[in-house]
């Protein structure tokens, strides 16, 4: 199932926002630019042979959850919702509807709707939020759980500051007692968040998508992960960060998953508990 209303900007819409950003804020977007450059242009790190095509399966695997899973139907409701609630604010989702940037696709929705369902998190932390898709199936699926809290972390658009207006709107009035939005860069503000909560069962990365800023995410996040615990790392096609993070820690077992659109790829990295099969996924 996609969800697309509207079209994006085209290319030249975008470079006209570009320029009135660089005009008010020159700074921010000089700082902002080579990352940028580096996550839209890095080179393809992963061939088809290392995708796991049973993703899906191997994901409940992992978590001991029940196969097949009996979650599906609840998203796909959920993912209607989502659509029509955006199309209200006269917005698209999609491929490039929040700048370049995009919200999550069905393959990730799946993913991060069925952790946070049988894992049952206390603590859930997102990393990025752009419409707020991935904030509002994290939130739904805590209420059905009846427990737990999203902590989610946000840079706003460094090269369209307009699109702030645009952050979280997909998140409805009774999903957002379980939520808390912190604004800022990751580097500033997630060491002090994972110090503060002082464990994580669920870690979602979805912002800035650079081997350096994926690995450091990873890393924070570990430090506060119970054996049990998964993260689910988007976009890794074009770098290396989750890679080098599932050679450097092989208590995790990882699984990389390309998107129904066949565009991007996400990797699952869940952390082995003695609950576990010692067995491969």
């Amino acid at each position: 199932m996609a969800l697309k209303q509207g079209s994006p900007e085209s290319l030249a819409q975008k470079a006209t926002r570009l320029v009135r950003t660089f005009a008010a804020d020159p700074v921010g977007v000089s700082r902002s630019l080579p990352g940028e450059f580096l996550q839209k242009h890095g080179s393809i790190k992963y061939s088809s042979a290392e995708v796991d095509e049973n993703w899906y399966q191997h994901l409940h695997k992992l978590l001991g959850a029940p196969w097949p899973c009996a979650e599906t139907e609840r998203l796909d409701s959920l993912m209607s919702d989502i659509g029509e609630r955006l199309k209200s604010h006269g917005l698209a989702t999609g491929r490039g509807t929040y700048g370049w940037y995009s919200d999550a696709e069905i393959t990730l929705a799946r993913a991060v709707w069925c952790a946070t369902q049988h894992i049952r998190p206390e603590v859930v932390i997102e990393t990025g939020v752009a419409h707020g898709v991935t904030t509002r199936i994290v939130l739904e699926a805590l209420n059905r759980n009846d427990r737990g809290h999203l902590w989610s972390i946000d840079l706003p658009h460094p090269l369209d500051h307009r699109l702030h207006a645009q952050t979280g709107v997909a998140v409805t009035e009774d999903c957002r007692p379980r939520w808390t939005y912190l604004e800022g860069a990751s580097r500033q503000r997630l060491p002090r968040l994972v110090l503060d909560v002082g464990h994580v069962e669920l870690f979602i990365h979805d912002s800035l998508h650079t081997a350096k800023n994926t690995l450091f995410e990873m890393e924070q996040a570990a430090s506060a992960m119970p054996p049990g615990g998964v993260m689910l790392i988007d976009d890794i096609k074009s770098h290396l960060g989750f890679a080098t993070f599932a050679r450097q820690h092989p208590e995790y077992q990882t699984i990389v998953c390309e998107t129904e659109d066949k565009i991007g790829m996400f990797g699952i990295a869940g952390k082995s508990s003695p609950a576990m099969s010692d067995a491969e996924i």
